[in-house]
């Protein structure tokens, strides 16, 4: 018997987007699949185009600051890389988890005898989850902690949950650096509600955080380059953008009609009425950004993204609706 590939999800039934600003892109990757290049002096960060890691070199061991799995043996490809250029131990000493999530740090097993360093909450979730991908850290803090190894040093905050309830800010005050991971996409869109993100308000907040601190690079954690402070701020306008569209829409599209279309089927009424201030929230949203970020167009981004600011909107900062008399 012959099936038809019509809905098998080939290439050719796959939809076509808009291109990709060229902005977006960071530096080709090697033939081994993957980019490593200097940040600021002894500081150099890790690509394979969609993810995004970081090492510092030092007189007496390398540290690593996040083992995504996508990189995962190129990062020790890429250490030995560097260590033989600059003539200097290629033994990875120290590990940082930036937070606790798999797509982060699953590589971290790859690395053996070295001290594992994270937030108490990382901890926490680690020993939770029981990934042995992820082994624990081994020396945790709850507000701040200072990284000295071989004469450098990195500055470990948490300022409250944001993408995650443990995502920790990695400064290098040394290399004019700050690392924070999940929140801003250097020339992208988030993807899915805000990047798959657990506290949209501790989300909104973060980048104001990130400016806080001095720096001109910024590891993002994804993607194809570095960030800049525009980038920053060119993020914090899209978010400005759908919260402005999202208490624009609450405040004018009428339930009612939802409601009493469908009657005693309740969740039909929900569905329509914030499938409508979604859609009219995102639209313009998506029309402003496409061939500015890249990805605005897929609209799934921009609608998910949308519709988690807007609950947080009803259900963190409330008034969620009127009070029945």
């Amino acid at each position: 018997m012959t099936t038809s590939a019509a809905g098998t999800g080939s290439a050719d039934e796959l939809p076509d987007y808009a291109p990709v600003p060229r902005s977006a892109l960071g530096p080709a990757l090697n033939e081994q699949g993957y980019y490593v290049g200097r940040v600021e002096r002894n500081l150099y960060w890790v690509t394979d185009g969609v993810y995004q890691s970081a090492f510092l070199v030092t007189r007496d061991g390398v540290v690593l600051f996040d083992a995504p799995p996508s990189i995962g043996h190129n990062l020790r490809r890429a250490v030995d890389e560097i260590a033989a250029a600059e003539g200097v131990s290629n033994t990875v000493t120290h590990l940082v988890y930036s937070h606790h999530h798999a797509d982060h740090g699953a590589a971290a097993s790859l690395f053996e005898n070295v001290v594992r360093i994270g937030h108490e909450e990382t901890r926490r979730l680690l020993l939770r989850d029981n990934d042995p991908a992820r082994p624990a850290p081994d020396v945790t803090f709850a507000d701040s902690y200072t990284l000295e190894v071989g004469g450098e040093r990195a500055e470990l905050a948490w300022h409250g949950s944001n993408h995650s309830p443990d995502n920790i800010y990695i400064h290098f005050p040394g290399h004019d650096t700050l690392m924070f991971i999940d929140v801003v996409n250097a020339g992208w869109v988030p993807i899915y509600n805000l990047n798959l993100s657990e506290d949209v308000q501790g989300y909104m907040q973060a980048p104001d955080i990130a400016l806080s601190y001095p720096w001109t690079h910024f590891i993002c954690g994804h993607l194809g380059r570095l960030a800049t402070r525009e980038d920053v701020a060119l993020h914090q306008q899209y978010i400005a953008d759908i919260e402005a569209g999202s208490r624009d829409a609450l405040a004018s599209v009428n339930p009612v009609p939802y409601y009493m279309r469908y009657g005693e089927n309740v969740w039909a009424g929900v569905k329509g009425h914030l499938d409508t201030v979604t859609e009219r929230a995102a639209a313009p949203v998506i029309a402003k950004y496409t061939g500015v970020l890249a990805a605005a167009d897929i609209e799934a981004f921009t609608m998910t993204t949308t519709f988690a600011i807007m609950q947080s909107l009803r259900l963190d900062k409330g008034p969620s609706g009127p009070v029945h008399p």
